[in-house]
């Protein structure tokens, strides 16, 4: 299946502002989508949808900040450039702690924008690879039945099947069994990759 081609989303009310940002961002040849208000951002956005959000701060209603906080409920991780014409030093430090990529001042420099943009969309490819890496980890670890899952914690902590299966008050040959098929279902071919594949999925050893 092929990805969708990234998009920048534009969201500010001033829409002389919008077809400018527009203008620029089609004539590097990215695909665009405008906004005249967060309000209606957020009722057509598709988190799933990759790119990133060009965004103003200051907007009548929801503003910008309240729109970065309604995505981080919704479960978007998408980066976030914001834009100001005020230059306003608190709000530009509360954006950069809750997740913002970059902050620009109004009038915008188009050479600053543009770089910003293609960093943004690079850290949403590299994070959307890596959230689709931990999801088919974590798809792997749910096909486990409990005791496979209990011999996967003793296998990625070192120790051997006759550990385990004294442990798990049980006997070796059990433990063979059921470690062949973790290493099956995990769809790895040593215990260094299984352990690699726990340490993402942040599962301790035993």
């Amino acid at each position: 299946m092929m990805t969708p081609s990234p998009t920048v989303f534009i969201v500010d009310d001033d829409s002389a502002v919008l077809k400018s940002l527009a203008r620029l961002l089609r004539s590097a040849r990215l695909n665009v989508m405008a906004f005249g208000s967060p309000q209606e951002f957020l009722e057509r956005h598709d988190p799933r949808a990759p790119g990133c959000l060009v965004l103003d701060l200051a907007m009548p209603g929801l503003n910008g900040l309240e729109l970065q906080a309604a995505l981080t409920v919704k479960g978007s991780a998408i980066p976030i450039i914001f834009l100001t014409g005020h230059g306003n030093i608190p709000a530009s430090v509360q954006a950069m702690k809750r997740g913002a990529l970059d902050f620009l001042t109004k009038p915008v420099n188009d050479d600053d924008l543009l770089k910003a943009v293609q960093v943004a969309i690079e850290k949403d490819r590299i994070a959307r690879i890596a959230r689709a890496e931990l999801e088919d980890i974590q798809a792997r670890l749910d096909s486990l039945t409990p005791r496979e899952r209990e011999v996967l914690t003793h296998v990625v902590s070192g120790q051997l099947n006759k550990q385990t299966a004294a442990d798990l008050g049980t006997v070796e040959k059990t433990i063979k069994v059921h470690r062949a098929r973790v290493m099956e279902k995990m769809k790895v071919h040593s215990v260094a990759e299984l352990v690699h594949l726990a340490e993402r999925a942040g599962i301790r050893a035993a």
